[in-house]
């Protein structure tokens, strides 16, 4: 069975820090790949820039897309998962602390499996991030890479 990976797509040191804490608190000790900007996001996923010659048949489980990056935004990052074969199916959960209803909307206007609003406090955070990881790596099945 193959690795379940999750790639992290989160600009700000601090939640990127808590997010890999709370994974860890929770037992989730999946291969983590982190993108700090949506530029390196899409590079990893379409196998350019840094991450030339990456297997291409070996995607993550799992995208936690904070909204608020540099270079590209996370709605950008979205709008072009969905837009690609390769990657239109893949889990989106959108890991936000903007309380924005037009962030939410366009989120699921353009894919988006799930939005969270990432909570201030700790305990609460990894509380979501526990449930976020038993359904999208535990429960969900995840679509096959090939389409018929």
């Amino acid at each position: 069975m193959k690795e379940k990976t999750i790639l992290l797509v989160e600009a700000h040191p601090d939640d990127e820090e808590l997010t890999m804490r709370a994974l860890t608190k929770n037992n989730i000790l999946n291969r983590v790949v982190v993108a700090r900007d949506g530029v390196q996001a899409l590079e990893y996923l379409f196998g350019t820039g840094a991450h030339a010659g990456r297997d291409l048949n070996t995607m993550p489980q799992l995208i936690l897309l904070d909204l608020k990056l540099p270079k590209i935004d996370g709605l950008e990052v979205l709008r072009r998962l969905r837009a690609d074969e390769r990657t239109k199916l893949l889990p989106v959960v959108i890991l936000t602390s903007s309380k924005e209803e037009q962030d939410l909307l366009k989120s699921y206007k353009l894919g988006a499996n799930s939005y969270v609003r990432k909570p201030v406090d700790f305990l609460e955070f990894a509380r979501a991030v526990q449930q976020l990881g038993l359904y999208w790596l535990l429960l969900n099945e995840a679509a096959p890479l090939r389409q018929p």
